[in-house]
């Protein structure tokens, strides 16, 4: 065998054990590390279901402004029709789960086939009404995909190690951002009046992917995942005390309130941070090397957040987060690219990734696992009403005071979310103290 040979034998003997793998086995429930070929996938989705089907759209703004027409805060509207229709989903994702609790994988399955198959659609508005309604059906689908894709996910691994992988799973949003920051050059840029239309064609395609590859890993045992009869029993009982649980002052209110506060100041700043560098002349490659380096400083974000949360598995630790990301944010105040270009980073390495993913392992470790995912349907609802007021008070702001200042809205938002992650740490620490004498 010639050097050729073998080195040709060395990379297919390489690429099988990658196949057999990521897509070789089925998955048990509750026995894998966070390393796994199930949160992989899921990474994948999230890479369409957050950073291309929803966060892309503050990206293509300017693009898309060429082609279609309207004023930024007209454009910023539908950016709340999309976050509407993700509220929409989120409220009837939990009535949909407790009506067919045993079609939780057919529902995800068709649900994230349609949404790549949805972002195709959308490339081929040619009116702001049509592409209103994409972006409405983008946001609900997306919803349904976030909750569905993360219990999924997070029944296959070790419950030490939720945090870490819901960490792996959120960053596959980062690596959307960073992939779509690429594309800026032909997207933003006047030359190429198109190039949005494209890019949101191959978003679709990879979803598609996606979305069969997470089938694709998780059909073998996904029958042996569906509760028993027995377990169904009292879940009426459980779905109505489920608002008790997530809006009792005493439990987990404050995180929700901080869920939804970070909504709001998060989706401000993705929706207007680069129309407001286009309107300061920067060049497309710059504003779109700005945008990617949220995305690169948010794949670090993933690891050090899931991390973190799994070792202080307290509101402190999201409101340290959230408290630094009020910092980065506020970087455009000082009107130096320099300041909003390190504030963005940061943004991205600690508190763009962190809230939802952290958010998501404190409900996992503080309800009872049948009733996970529709509190976690329920606090992405509190989140998904953020985001609905996020865009219509940063718009109102952009067509008073400009860009600018419509982009510094962001941290009151995002201080007030670390307030109340602040309070739920330091809720969660009176309860351990109250509970030590009888743990002794």
């Amino acid at each position: 065998m010639t050097k050729v040979q073998r080195r040709v034998a060395q990379i297919a003997s390489a690429l099988y054990k990658l196949i057999v793998l990521y897509l070789g086995e089925g998955w048990d429930m509750g026995t894998k590390s966070a390393f796994n070929r199930v949160t992989l996938w899921a990474s994948f989705l999230f890479v369409v279901i957050l950073g291309f089907s929803r966060l892309s759209y503050g990206m293509f703004l300017p693009g898309i402004q060429r082609v279609i027409g309207g004023s930024y805060g007209q454009l910023g509207i539908l950016g709340t029709v999309n976050f509407i229709g993700y509220l929409v989903g989120t409220l009837c994702l939990s009535p949909l789960i407790s009506r067919f609790p045993d079609r939780k994988h057919v529902i995800n399955r068709m649900t994230c086939l349609v949404l790549g198959l949805t972002l195709i659609g959308s490339a081929f508005s040619n009116h702001f009404t049509q592409l209103g309604l994409w972006r409405f059906a983008i946001g609900l689908l997306s919803a349904f995909a976030t909750v569905l894709v993360l219990s999924i996910a997070m029944e296959a691994v070790r419950p030490a190690e939720r945090g870490v992988a819901s960490g792996l799973i959120w960053l596959g949003g980062s690596a959307g951002i960073l992939v779509t920051g690429l594309f800026a050059p032909y997207t933003i840029d006047p030359s190429h009046l198109q190039g949005w239309r494209y890019a949101w064609v191959i978003m679709g395609v990879f979803g598609v992917i996606a979305a069969f590859g997470f089938e694709f890993v998780t059909r073998k045992r996904g029958s042996e995942k569906i509760p028993s009869q027995t377990e169904l029993k009292p879940r009426g009982k459980e779905s109505v005390n489920v608002y008790r649980l997530l809006l009792d002052p005493k439990k987990h209110m404050f995180l929700i309130l901080s869920y939804f506060f970070f909504g709001s100041g998060y989706i401000i700043y993705f929706t207007y941070l680069i129309p407001y560098l286009v309107s300061k002349g920067i060049p497309s490659l710059n504003a779109g090397l700005i945008w990617s380096a949220i995305g690169f400083a948010g794949l670090f974000n993933g690891w050090i957040g899931g991390k973190a949360i799994d070792r202080w598995p307290s509101g402190h630790t999201l409101a340290t987060g959230l408290t630094l990301g009020t910092i980065g944010v506020s970087g455009v105040i000082t009107n130096n690219m320099m300041f909003t270009a390190l504030g963005a980073t940061m943004v991205g390495l600690v508190s763009f990734i962190t809230p939802p993913l952290m958010t998501t392992a404190l409900l996992r470790r503080h309800v009872p696992y049948h009733a996970y995912a529709a509190c976690l349907s329920i606090a992405t609802a509190f989140f998904a009403s953020g985001q609905i007021i996020g865009p219509i008070v940063g718009g109102l702001v952009v067509e008073r005071y400009g860009l600018q200042f419509g982009v510094a809205s962001s941290a009151i938002f995002m201080a007030i979310a670390a307030a109340f992650a602040g309070l739920y740490g330091q809720q969660q620490r009176k309860l351990e103290i109250r509970d030590l004498p009888l743990s002794g």
